[in-house]
């Protein structure tokens, strides 16, 4: 009895004193993860209507969306539905919401990319802390919000933030759904993906492979229920895939547009061609287009590929740090029972990675440098949970080989440029200290500082120098111009888009509500057919002036199209300058067979289309110019009706007879 009276306070107070650290622990982890999303916010929104409508050819879209509930369903360039973008339309039902409600600005086109990356960080960080702890979630966390081509993706307004939100927010439903054969859990992982593929197409089906091993492997049950709830998650990603699927292909074709970036007016069709396996041969309308790199990287293909100077200062910076985490972890938890949470994470992880970058490395289309942001999730939590997982299991020296390989190959990348020299040397040195202090010391205070100098130091720098810099056009790039290295032949960053300023890093994007400053110029092989100069056009996708004369022009009269051109990026140079429908004869290439000659001609005797306005970026794709529909409409209309001359672009007016 005494001596449980003597014992008794003892216990009490240890207790006492464990919980109040654990709660002060607990605290402190709130906070970080507060100033984690915070200075997330911070950096994704900061300036960012500098970058006035970024991609015009989206910034159209989601303006038409925002005045017809129809353009909102399909996706359409226009508001009198003649066209569809070349992407199903998840991503643009976002930005039509806001625009509808806030009005059409940088603003409210590119605030809801920032907040889909701050909370992309946030998924994260829980998905990595459910099997690891709050330092690997924070960990992995800091490193997808600084990873450069994310810090370019969640300020603009291209599919790609959204895709990376959804996939993320599945992979946080696959690790919750593991845990306990959740079979709720996974079928909303499903459901995410299929969104996902209603986002950006067969790209959002990359990570399917990691996360259903992962749960065919580590969920606590039998084999036979794995199987069957892996059907109920596939059965769900279909549905939510493909209600809209259905929609489009089963609604008369008579009475949707046209579905921009196929060849038959056909969903299906764009799925499995030119945004599908066309990406991967070069088919469909895929192949190089410009002749060689230029941001299209049809002739890069390898290993090396994501290395090398057109994608590797956009993703590639905790790559091998990545690489080494997957060999590392595996070695750790090869001997752990079926159900291992961090071996199933490792799966999940590892396979969206693997395979991901397969795919990216050895496609031979259409594949520009910004698509790498989807490895950045991936090489994020592999990085968190190797560097905290071998910290925990005292595997020191692979996690100096962990350590050791993201800095040298930081020190590496930061050599292809002349931005802040001195900064190489900060990581290297750094990377020698982690390495040490990981080596010889117990103190987690100074491997983390070491650590996430050497590891985060660069890419952050180059996350800074993204956001602060204006971006416009179809293919932007992440960080100051860079060159050298391997795997490919042409410098990540400041390479401009076809026709001049549309590229990357383009500088002076004017405020919202003006019409973004740009150039002109033709890409290789393309060009204006039939001779007819001027217009709009800028950089592909990107800033284009459209001179005062001209606008008004175009906002005189009411007529279901205030003008019709040549392809999609000069229609939505004329759309947002003026707030009127554009016909794009020809779709985002110039040669989608959208609409015939004679099709064409009853529109115009019936009235429904007021000018013409010659396109000085054309035709883009790998078709051959003379066979389509739009170059036939054009030397039709050159032939018959009279140009003139409107603040600097060759005009026609349809109504006149000729």
């Amino acid at each position: 009895m005494t001596a449980a009276t003597v014992t008794f306070p003892v216990d009490l107070e240890a207790t006492t004193a464990r919980t109040a650290t654990k709660t002060r622990a607990e605290r402190g982890h709130r906070v970080a993860l507060l100033a984690l999303l915070g200075g997330t916010a911070l950096l994704y929104v900061w300036g960012l209507s500098s970058s006035g409508w970024a991609n015009q050819f989206y910034a159209a879209a989601a303006q038409a969306g925002s005045k017809s509930w129809k353009a909102f369903l399909f996706g359409s360039l226009d508001q009198s539905n003649f066209i569809t973008v070349d992407k199903p339309p998840a991503s643009l039902w976002v930005m039509d919401i806001s625009v509808r409600i806030f009005g059409l600005n940088s603003w409210s086109l590119l605030v809801p990319q920032a907040l889909e990356g701050v909370a992309a960080v946030g998924i994260l960080y829980a998905t990595v802390r459910r099997v690891s702890t709050p330092t690997a979630g924070l960990l992995a966390g800091a490193a997808l919000a600084t990873t450069p081509v994310a810090a370019l993706m969640f300020r603009y307004d291209n599919p790609d933030a959204l895709l990376v939100l959804l996939m993320t927010a599945a992979a946080y439903a696959t690790v919750r759904a593991v845990e306990r054969a959740g079979v709720r859990w996974l079928m909303l992982a499903g459901a995410l993906i299929g969104f996902a593929f209603l986002t950006k197409m067969l790209q959002g089906l990359l990570v399917v492979p990691g996360l259903a091993a992962a749960y065919l492997v580590a969920a606590p049950t039998g084999l036979r229920r794995r199987v069957g709830h892996l059907l109920a998650a596939g059965g769900a990603m279909v549905v939510a895939a493909g209600w809209w699927i259905a929609l489009v292909e089963l609604w008369p074709a008579g009475s949707r547009p046209y579905i921009g970036g196929s060849n038959t007016n056909s969903i299906l069709e764009l799925t499995f061609g030119y945004n599908g396996f066309g990406r991967l041969d070069g088919s469909s309308n895929n192949g190089n287009v410009t002749g060689g790199g230029g941001g299209f990287s049809s002739d890069q293909t390898g290993l090396t590929r994501l290395f090398g100077t057109e994608m590797g200062t956009q993703i590639s910076w905790l790559l091998p740090a990545a690489l080494v985490a997957i060999g590392a972890l595996g070695w750790l938890t090869w001997r752990r029972p079926r159900t291992d949470g961090l071996r199933a994470s490792l799966i999940v992880w590892g396979g969206w990675l693997l395979v991901t970058g397969v795919v990216l490395s050895y496609a031979g289309g259409i594949i520009h440098p910004y698509y790498t942001v989807a490895l950045a999730p991936a090489i994020a939590a592999l990085v968190g949970l190797g560097a905290v997982g071998l910290w925990q299991a005292r595997a020191r020296w692979p996690l100096a080989l962990l350590i050791g390989a993201g800095a040298w190959w930081t020190f590496e990348l930061l050599g292809r440029s002349d931005w802040t020299p001195w900064l190489r040397w900060v990581v290297l040195l750094g990377g020698v200290a982690a390495v040490a202090a990981v080596l010889t010391t117990r103190s987690v205070v100074l491997v983390a500082g070491t650590v996430a100098v050497a590891l985060l130091a660069g890419p952050s720098a180059y996350a800074v120098q993204t956001a602060s810099t204006a971006h416009t056009g179809a293919i932007p790039s992440a960080g100051p111009a860079s060159s050298g290295g391997f795997g490919g032949a042409r410098g990540a960053g400041g390479a401009g888009g076809f026709g001049g300023r549309g590229g990357a890093n383009a500088q002076g994007a004017p405020p919202p509500g003006t019409a973004p400053g740009g150039g002109t110029g033709r890409p290789n092989g393309g060009g204006t057919a039939g001779g007819a100069g001027g217009g709009a056009a800028g950089g592909l996708g990107g800033a284009s002036t459209v001179d005062s004369a001209l606008a008004t022009l175009l906002k005189s009269g009411s007529y279901e199209w205030s003008a019709a051109t040549t392809s999609d990026n000069e229609a939505a140079s004329l759309e947002l300058a003026t707030s009127t429908s554009v016909m794009s004869l020809g779709g985002y290439n110039g040669t989608d067979p959208a609409i015939t000659l004679s099709a064409f001609e009853a529109l115009v005797a019936q009235g429904k289309v007021h000018y013409y306005v010659a396109d000085s970026g054309g035709f883009i794709g790998s078709t051959e110019a003379q066979t389509s529909t739009a170059y036939q409409i054009q030397q039709w209309i050159t032939s018959t009706f009279t140009a003139q001359t409107v603040g600097g672009s060759t005009v026609y007016d349809l109504t006149t007879g000729g």
